[in-house]
């Protein structure tokens, strides 16, 4: 869950305060307007709607719908993992790191329910030019890192023998169950269900 919001094109000035400002109210309004409506049935007149403004607002600070909802995903991504990093980073032991990663992840989204349910829809429908799915690399790259936690672990022999990335992508579908069933129904206890999962995996990872 990092990486950048993305960069200005070349030769375009930094936007200023009040564009930033302008820029993330639009951004917030789409998450809000994906969240309620679906990815389908969001477009610039439901997104101006929601924000106040005009649609000549949003085709002045954006190219087209395709980059506000990339930034809905990318900004929630990067806050996230400013959450989460310090976190992880804290814990002196692998199963400390991996349950940092997944109690402080399932913490954040609890903490940005509508941003969350915005990023699972266009993460679920957002498509590349060539047809994949445009966030594979990010999804990629959190089972990389959890898998490398793993590893380092069973180094240290702290955890028992297996498949560190394997595990690490079931860790992570894991995590986006109980965020699905948690989506679906807002009555889920998410803290609850985190403790449950916790323990799981503490189970299926240690040594003993």
């Amino acid at each position: 869950m990092s990486g950048p919001e993305g960069h200005e094109p070349p030769g375009r000035k930094r936007p200023s305060f009040i564009e930033q400002a302008r820029r993330a109210q639009i951004v917030e309004a789409a998450a809000e307007v994906v969240a309620e409506v679906g990815y389908a049935h969001t477009s610039f007149a439901r997104i101006a709607e929601k924000a106040g403004i005009s649609k000549s607002v949003i085709s002045y600070h954006f190219g087209g719908k395709d980059e506000i909802l990339r930034l809905v995903v990318t900004r929630l991504f990067d806050r996230g993992w400013q959450h989460m990093e310090p976190r992880i980073a804290a814990e002196k032991t692998a199963a400390g790191r991996v349950r940092a990663w997944i109690g402080s992840q399932l913490e954040f989204f609890q903490a940005h329910r509508v941003e969350f349910l915005a990023m699972s829809e266009i993460m679920a429908n957002h498509r590349g030019e060539d047809g994949s799915y445009a966030y594979s690399d990010e999804l990629a790259e959190e089972v990389d890192g959890i898998a490398e936690i793993l590893a380092q672990g069973q180094r240290d022999g702290e955890l028992r023998s297996f498949d560190p990335r394997g595990v690490a992508n079931i860790i992570v579908r894991c995590v986006d169950g109980v965020l699905e069933s948690w989506a679906m129904d807002p009555g889920v206890d998410l803290d609850q269900q985190a403790a449950v999962l916790l323990d799981f995996i503490d189970h299926a990872i240690g040594a003993r």
